[in-house]
């Protein structure tokens, strides 16, 4: 299902070495308690944790590692909370075969070496350091990992008082409930490619094995045929709702309103018929005046698509719409985006694009204009105009390389104030630290198709995680 009620699925695990427990009292319910706290971290709406407790022995181990399975954990989280043998490590996790992350987590910044050296007990000192010895064994389960082939990545910090440590747990949970949204994702497939677009032109074999998910073909005339049963009560309405989310123009005429309200209402019903979460799509329909009219007047429904979560791209561009869901996925928006041109002058770069905007993501609200012509394409209707909130900014492109594989090459920037082309498309102006100069030449060296998404706020960081995670090279421009 596109948008899929099961929850991600969290493994968690300590480990320990059961030879400790009876030298060295209270020691084990020490660490279970830290495991308790990690526990409960990870807890959040969307989120089942799978805790297994603290795995001590090898045939602890070797159950473990069914369990696991047997759970369908989407991500495993190994806390290391003190000296462990790899035996008892590297079963628990052989059988999920999903990303482990390793939380070299310490209770506390430092042990206290006043209090420690007076203690005089040497047993309850060794004790006390072996509930700090979490960075140990680390470099022992990583060589095992290495060696067994086991997907995994370190966070190291501490157990209380680190918030960058705690950033980056929360950071990899997202990353991996993106996942698992784009692995059950249906992403419709409407209309055709906009021809000679050579570099939009995907393999969509490769998006559902890099991605998962579901590439549903949809037909332009199913969605005619729906228009024609939209009743005028029902259209009456939706135009109450664009001037409700819209800043509607007076020279919107009433009749092309009436046209886009019918074609929006219609584009509901096709997504909740094939259960879409996103919709890449063109269409000509020259020769058939059903099709045609819909297609002309689809602008304002996918816009509203686009803000409640099912991103549509237009000039059926596949790996954007994919990079849209992913950045919508992320909570960020995900607004489809091109070069329009550059400001020398003022270091900026100006991108944008006709068709649908994310007006989610809009700084203030999204004008809806009349156009007489869409450049480029057939017909005349109703467009919207908007900027992307002023503030940082995240830009992603899923790139199909000539080696035949799929990449993610993401940019940090702002969109900041300043002068638009009013021409009744999307439009905003992006500064980046590195100097536009630089960034146009960074992101085209990369092979990028010429549409990508924005969102908002700065997510690179997540997208590199993403990649991670599904096992696809990631490049940062800046």
């Amino acid at each position: 299902m596109s948008n899929t009620k099961r929850p991600l699925r969290v493994g968690l695990f300590g480990i320990g070495l059961d030879t400790y427990w009876p030298q060295f009292a209270g020691l084990k319910t020490r660490l279970e308690g830290y495991l308790g706290v990690v526990a409960e971290r990870l807890q959040r709406p969307g989120v089942e944790v799978v805790n297994l407790g603290l795995i001590d022995s090898a045939p602890k181990a070797l159950e473990a590692g069914h369990q696991f399975r047997v759970a369908d954990v989407d991500l495993i989280f190994l806390h290391v909370t003190t000296y462990a043998l790899s035996s008892t490590v590297l079963p628990v996790v052989q059988r999920a075969k999903v990303p482990v992350i390793v939380l070299n987590l310490q209770p506390a910044a430092a042990i206290d070496y006043a209090t420690f050296n007076q203690m005089g007990d040497r047993t309850a000192m060794t004790g006390e350091w072996l509930a700090y010895c979490a960075a140990c064994p680390v470099p022992e389960i990583a060589n095992v990992f290495n060696r067994a082939g086991v997907d995994f990545h370190q966070i190291t910090g501490m157990l209380h008082e680190d918030p960058v440590f705690w950033n980056e747990v929360d950071a990899w949970i997202e990353a991996a409930r993106v996942a698992q949204v784009m692995f059950h994702n249906r992403l419709g497939l409407m209309g055709h490619y906009y021809g000679g677009m050579l570099d939009i032109y995907s393999d969509t074999t490769l998006q559902c094995a890099t991605f998962g998910g579901h590439l549903e073909i949809v037909e332009v005339d199913e969605l005619a045929a729906l228009r024609r049963d939209i009743t005028a009560t029902a259209m009456a309405e939706r135009v109450h709702e664009f001037k409700t989310r819209f800043d509607v123009q007076p020279d919107c005429s009433p009749a092309e309103l009436d046209r886009a309200a019918r074609t929006s209402l219609a584009l509901d019903q096709l997504v909740a018929q094939h259960d879409l979460g996103s919709l890449a799509y063109y269409y000509m329909g020259t020769g058939n005046a059903e099709n045609e009219d819909a297609i002309s007047s689809i602008i304002l429904g996918n816009s509203l698509l686009t803000a409640r979560g099912v991103p549509v791209a237009g000039e059926y561009e596949i790996k954007n719409a994919q990079a849209m869901k992913i950045m919508d996925s992320f909570g960020v928006g995900g607004s489809f985006t091109e070069y329009y041109a550059m400001d020398f002058a003022a270091d900026v770069v100006l991108m944008g694009h006709d068709g649908p905007g994310h007006i989610a993501i809009a700084e203030g609200k999204t004008k809806v204009r009349p156009l007489k012509v869409y450049h480029g394409k057939v017909g005349r209707g109703l467009s919207v105009e908007m900027s992307v909130k002023h503030g940082p900014v995240t830009l992603l492109s899923v790139v199909e390389t000539g080696a035949g594989k799929l990449k993610l090459l993401a940019a940090e920037g702002e969109s900041v104030r300043g002068p638009i082309l009013e021409i009744g498309n999307t439009n905003s102006r992006y500064q980046f630290s590195i100097g536009a100069r630089r960034f146009v030449n960074d992101w085209n060296a990369h092979g990028p198709a010429h549409h990508c998404a924005v969102g908002v706020g700065h997510i690179a960081h997540k997208v590199e995680k993403l990649g991670l995670l599904l096992g696809v090279e990631t490049v940062r421009v800046c």
